[in-house]
């Protein structure tokens, strides 16, 4: 048997593949994806004393993390009334945005240690969610290019499935690591 052959045949026997690596990356520490747990986590709660929730928290308000691990974030969330558009109760889509913007930033977290800024960002929106309907986002490393990182985030109803919206982005450090700057 090549090498080859067995490289197909384990791949093709995982359900899940990592994501991919850089090889010139250590493998990152577990800190990394508590970090982003506990980032996820921070931003859907309140702070005492202060006003409700700070204007970067409003999308993930009532957030709970399910999983943060190397390359990936999962996380669900009722939708809040505070963040529909209209009569019906449709779960406003620059909430939605919003929402998977930060877990994209928490999987890219999970690897490598920091939050980086989107360069470019791309959302699709397939189903609306609705008024107390529960959803769950799935952010995964997809890339790494550099500074450069590709993430993506499913947005589908917990109960059914359905895919809300998909979005895709990059996203760069706004500093080299270690700067000071």
């Amino acid at each position: 048997m090549t090498s080859q052959t067995r490289q197909r045949q384990v791949a093709s026997s995982s359900s899940e593949s990592p994501p991919p690596t850089n090889p010139t990356m250590r493998e990152p520490p577990a800190w990394m994806a508590d970090g982003a747990r506990r980032w996820l986590e921070d931003a859907g709660a309140t702070v005492e004393g202060g006003p409700d929730r700070a204007f970067n928290a409003l999308p993930l308000s009532g957030v709970r993390v399910s999983l943060a691990e190397r390359g990936r974030a999962v996380c669900s969330l009722r939708v809040p009334a505070h963040l529909t558009q209209d009569a019906e109760g449709n779960w406003h889509k620059g909430a939605i945005a919003a929402a998977a913007d930060d877990v994209c930033a928490a999987a890219i977290m999970s690897v490598e240690g920091i939050i980086k800024v989107s360069v470019h960002y791309d959302i699709t929106y397939f189903a609306p969610a609705k008024l107390h309907e529960e959803v769950e986002l799935d952010g995964k490393v997809v890339e790494h290019k550099g500074r450069m990182t590709a993430v993506t985030v499913e947005i589908r109803k917990k109960e059914s499935g359905e895919l809300v919206a998909i979005g895709r982005q990059w996203m760069t450090a706004s500093r080299h690591r270690g700067s000071k700057i």
